[in-house]
């Protein structure tokens, strides 16, 4: 699995982080916004629960998977 990424920017008069191109929540300070980002760096390295997978190829066939859930990506925070 791939590294998500949480860079903490200033957003709208205050601080917000932000994950690709999607901005967070606008919180007051940096250390506010640097904390919401790092909870949140942490649940997505998670866990989850194994799941059934359904989906559609690009020639129309149908494939079917099992998601383990274990397959989580690597997280970090800078800014």
């Amino acid at each position: 699995m791939g590294n998500v990424h949480y860079r903490i920017v200033e957003h709208e008069g205050g601080w917000a982080y932000k994950v690709g191109d999607v901005f967070s929540e606008c919180y007051a300070t940096h250390d506010q916004a640097r904390e919401a980002a790092e909870r949140a760096a942490a649940e997505q390295m998670l866990p989850g629960a194994a799941e059934d997978i359904e989906f559609q190829g690009e020639a129309g066939e149908w494939h079917e998977e099992i998601s383990s859930g274990k397959d989580r990506p690597e997280t970090d925070v800078t800014g």
